[in-house]
């Protein structure tokens, strides 16, 4: 039998496979959040294909508020078919464009699980770079030392046993 017609309820999801996208997605949030903390984000480059990202961005979602996006208004029905095509424009353009990642719902904040939305690739490309073009993570500088997210956690946790 051939195993692409059974029923999907008899696969289940690989662990290991699911604990992997986790590390990679917090590891490259980390990395990010590091990049945020040091350099003029209005001239951090993403990708070779930031200008092409961001005019169809603005192009296609002029009105959407980048400071603080609200996952049930980038998920409902309406927006998430206009996101879908908005992504799959980049389907031959941006490796992985559909790669799941962690992008900061709020840039006041850091990565963290309240703060935190899964979308794919391409779609936290077009939000951050219009972040970074627009100015507004570098605000992220000014309320962030740049220190790695596992740097500060062991630095809290040290405070605590002293204490």
């Amino acid at each position: 039998m051939d195993v692409l017609t059974r029923p999907a309820e008899e696969f289940g999801n690989d662990e290991t496979l699911e604990h992997l996208w986790a590390a990679r997605a917090m590891e490259h949030s980390d990395i990010y959040f590091n990049v945020l903390c040091s350099v003029d984000t209005r001239w951090l480059r993403l990708t070779p294909h930031d200008d092409l990202i961001y005019s169809h961005f603005r192009q296609d979602f002029p009105d959407l508020n980048i400071s603080y996006i609200k996952e049930d208004e980038i998920k409902n029905n309406v927006n998430k078919a206009k996101w879908r095509m908005f992504c799959e424009k980049f389907k031959n353009i941006v490796e992985d464009y559909s790669f799941g990642t962690l992008m900061r719902a709020d840039t006041k904040g850091d990565y963290s699980e309240q703060n935190t939305i899964l979308v794919p690739r391409v779609q936290f490309y077009a939000v951050e770079i219009a972040r970074n073009r627009e100015g507004i993570n570098n605000e992220v500088k000014k309320r962030y030392k740049c220190a790695s997210k596992a740097h500060m956690e062991a630095q809290n946790n040290a405070r605590e046993i002293v204490a």
